[in-house]
């Protein structure tokens, strides 16, 4: 260590009273020392105060060929990385923000943030993207940098990005396509972007991802008819339970409290009557998301009226199979929940209450859901 200390001092002095050509050569034996020494963290990040200084004395040239020789070096200085990525200069910052693992994804970000499209446009390019990365990507991005991490299938997407990317893809339809084709698309995102696109993108789409279209007319939204075959008689008891539940609402005193107690309490008729009036959905839609195996609607449909997880997990047992859910799948349904963005699950309700037939809407009025038919 301190051989190295040394060594690294003396070559600091050198650099000092050397002429243009002999820090070149400096920086090039100090590179080359570095990558072929085994050293310890604090001496590769003194290495790094000495090539950054000799950086700053070369020119474009030169930092550029800097750049290519550690952007794949795993050990390589942060803090000569970390200059490297944020040079104006696009030759030298894009081989380290396009392959070098040693940004972290504040880096990126302020990165992003700070520098022009064509470094927004290596960083698009990356092996792999955090979705807090893809996030400030898609926002800041141009055409080129959206359009390039759309189909980087190293590129993680957030709910939130994959809303920004819908939006940005009305009235692209190439943007449409390639988004639609991505394997990590949710399927209720998959259906905002059926709905947007146009017919020639749609047909497309539904051609190349036949899994997402089976998935979708099996839906939530597109399953009222079956459901509604399968309806008995009312009972009695579900005419005064939506009495009361109406009433409640009407005075305006139906709210989570309300549908937590219900649920709570294995009361579906009361869960189903004051969730079909809280999300303007038809009856036999909400019984539809709290017995699908499938819980993802019943999520969304919880995120998006910003239901607490103790009120959503009431909501979850009350569907589940004899009122059961392993802890495991309960561990994984609570990540899920907390991982979706409310404005993006508005807009996936927005969309299941503009595909409500006038015969779904009136469901829940002339017939008795399924489950209590089954009882």
């Amino acid at each position: 260590m301190s051989e190295t200390k040394t060594y690294l001092r003396d070559l600091n002095d050198a650099i000092s009273r050397g002429t243009a050509e002999s820090r070149l050569r400096a920086l090039w034996h100090t590179t080359d020392l570095m990558i072929t020494g085994g050293y310890s963290d604090d001496e590769i990040w003194t290495f790094g105060e000495v090539i950054g200084r000799l950086a700053d004395e070369i020119e474009v040239a030169a930092r550029a060929q800097l750049a290519k020789r550690l952007a794949g070096v795993d050990h390589a200085p942060v803090n000569i990385i970390h200059k490297l990525a944020f040079d104006d200069a696009i030759e030298v910052a894009g081989p380290v923000l396009r392959e070098s693992e040693r940004l972290e994804p504040y880096a990126l970000i302020a990165n992003v943030c700070l520098k022009s499209q064509t470094h927004l446009l290596a960083i698009s390019k990356r092996k792999s993207i955090d979705e807090q990365v893809t996030d400030v990507l898609v926002t800041r991005g141009n055409q080129d940098v959206v359009n390039s991490v759309v189909i980087n299938k190293g590129a993680r997407f957030s709910d939130f990005g994959f809303l920004h990317m819908i939006q940005r893809a009305e009235g692209d339809s190439i943007l449409a396509e390639q988004l639609g084709l991505r394997e990590d698309i949710p399927r209720h995102v998959f259906q905002q972007l059926i709905a947007k696109a146009s017919d020639d993108v749609g047909k497309r789409l539904k051609y190349e991802r036949p899994d997402m279209v089976d998935q979708i007319q099996s839906s939530v939204t597109d399953v009222a008819g079956e459901l509604q075959s399968k309806f008995g008689p009312v009972s009695r008891s579900y005419f005064v339970a939506k009495k009361v539940v109406t009433t409640q609402h009407r005075q305006g005193n139906l709210n989570e409290n309300s549908i937590s107690g219900y649920a709570r309490g294995h009361r579906i008729e009361e869960v189903t009557i004051g969730l079909s009036l809280l999300c303007s959905l038809p009856g036999d839609v909400i019984e539809r998301a709290l017995l699908d195996r499938n819980r993802e609607t019943l999520l969304i449909l919880a995120k998006a009226i910003e239901f607490s997880w103790a009120t959503t997990m009431a909501l979850l047992f009350l569907g589940a199979k004899d009122h059961r859910i392993t802890a495991q799948d309960l561990k994984d349904l609570e990540k899920e929940f907390s991982d979706l963005n409310v404005e993006t699950s508005r807009s996936v309700l927005a969309f299941y209450q503009s595909r409500k037939s006038a015969a779904s809407a009136d469901a829940d009025v002339k017939h008795q859901p399924a489950v209590l038919a089954q009882r």
